[in-house]
């Protein structure tokens, strides 16, 4: 099982550059291998997802679907005993469809055009900088053509609270620059280990834990589930036959 280890947030204010340079490096490390390790998880959980489906899942619909025709043949003999004794109501009000509401296009456009004035490529000092507010600005009209709102407001504060609103070559430009930057990568990883904690917390995690320490035991836990279904199946389907032979 992962490790997900706790964070303290650096006060790279009162550092020097060559320190805050090497925090960088040192959390751009950190964050590149949780997020080999949160791409290794989701891989194993998505071919674990798959094995499961081919060997187990389609008997789970197909009991699902052997309980859900009991339930309508009993309904249906049900309904034969009672259908001469339920009123006719043809007095109920219709039921009125709710429209969705839809955002007003003044909004849109005037957080749009606060986006496009903080993240424009034009406004990009260097070459780098101008690709990270392209794609920023690619995002931008993705959400307003959505009409997005809260995306358009995530972007926007992001980018204010993000490295790359500050120009400049200085010293103090530098120094709150990577201090930012150093906030944003530990903001990530924070994330990222809440998301990875969240998918271990899963219920198809932890039976693909289940799955695995039986594995290791030398039994195939699985194997034993398709037996269980089987016999259930089987059951299911006498239970069918004789709800229909009532009718």
């Amino acid at each position: 099982m992962l490790r997900v280890t706790s964070l303290v947030r650096s006060d790279g204010a009162e550092g020097d550059l060559d320190q805050l340079r090497a925090r960088v490096s040192e959390l751009e490390t950190l964050l590149q291998q949780r997020l080999a390790d949160a791409d290794r998880m989701k891989a194993e959980l998505t071919a674990f997802r798959i094995t499961y489906r081919r060997r187990v899942g389609r008997l789970h619909e197909e009991l699902d679907e052997l309980e859900q025709a009991i339930t309508a043949a009993e309904l249906g003999i049900l309904s034969e005993r009672v259908t001469h004794q339920q009123p006719t109501d043809d007095t109920a009000a219709p039921i009125r469809e709710v429209q969705p509401r839809s955002l007003t296009s003044d909004t849109m456009r005037r957080l749009f055009r606060d986006v496009a004035k903080a993240i424009h490529p034009d406004l990009a000092p260097d070459a780098d900088a101008r690709d990270v507010r392209h794609r920023l600005m690619i995002e931008a009209n993705r959400a307003y053509a959505q009409g997005d709102e809260e995306r358009l407001k995530w972007i926007l504060d992001s980018w204010e609270r993000g490295p790359d609103a500050f120009s400049g070559s200085d010293g103090d430009a530098m120094r709150a620059r990577l201090t930012r930057r150093i906030a944003q990568m530990e903001g990530q990883l924070a994330g990222l280990g809440g998301a990875l904690a969240d998918l271990q917390q899963s219920s198809l995690w932890k039976l693909k834990a289940m799955v695995d320490d039986e594995a290791a035991r030398g039994r195939d836990l699985m194997a034993d589930m398709i037996r269980r279904l089987n016999r259930d199946i089987l059951i299911a389907r006498n239970r069918l036959d004789a709800v229909r032979s009532m009718t």
